[in-house]
């Protein structure tokens, strides 16, 4: 359990150290737009693993130093590089997956929800560039037959809509008991 509770030490100490800062043309600073999509995910009553998902889903952005910049606008591949960091932490591959497809969900959404693209944030619109544009009718197919699809879709609401300014920060103790027991199932 001690290494455990080191690790999510050591995951929270990224927003520490990086959560006030700048949210790439967002209203709001890297912790608050974190704080705000899990907060999103509680109050839709998921599993802890989609509330931490939905907390870490942009920590490629604060754990990739020196990683290729989209134009101001963040990391190139932040998704992947914070799946990765999740896995290499311990955490699920259901969690990392998740943090992963958030970009595929807005790839998606692009393509199949009329006026998706239209509603995002200009910051979102610019980055949509750098992360592969709207998804071709077959990549949107085999995104649909993977079972993590649909929270998926949700997690990428909750990503807009998390660019509130003057919403309170959820109490990070709240999550990271939520990590500790999330890498204690991982072990068993």
């Amino acid at each position: 359990m001690h290494s455990n509770e080191q690790t999510v030490a050591k995951v929270f100490a990224l927003y520490e150290r990086f959560g006030d800062s700048d949210y790439i043309g967002e209203p709001v600073s890297q912790i608050e737009h974190m704080s705000q999509a899990a907060q999103c995910a509680m109050a839709e009553g998921f599993d802890d693993e989609v509330v931490l998902a939905a907390f870490f889903h942009d920590i490629g952005h604060i754990c990739a130093g020196g990683a290729e910049n989209m134009g101001g606008y963040g990391v190139v591949s932040h998704e992947r590089l914070g799946a990765d960091y999740l896995r290499r932490a311990g955490f699920s591959e259901r969690m990392a997956r998740l943090v992963e497809y958030h970009v595929q969900a807005k790839r998606y959404l692009t393509l199949k929800e009329p006026g998706y693209y239209e509603r995002l944030s200009e910051a979102s619109r610019r980055t949509l560039e750098y992360q592969g544009g709207m998804m071709t009718e077959a990549e949107a197919d085999a995104f649909e037959q993977d079972p993590l699809c649909e929270v998926s879709l949700r997690m990428r609401q909750w990503d807009e809509q998390a660019k509130e300014m003057h919403v309170p920060v959820i109490d990070l103790e709240v999550l990271k008991r939520k990590a500790i027991g999330v890498l204690s199932l991982e072990v068993c």
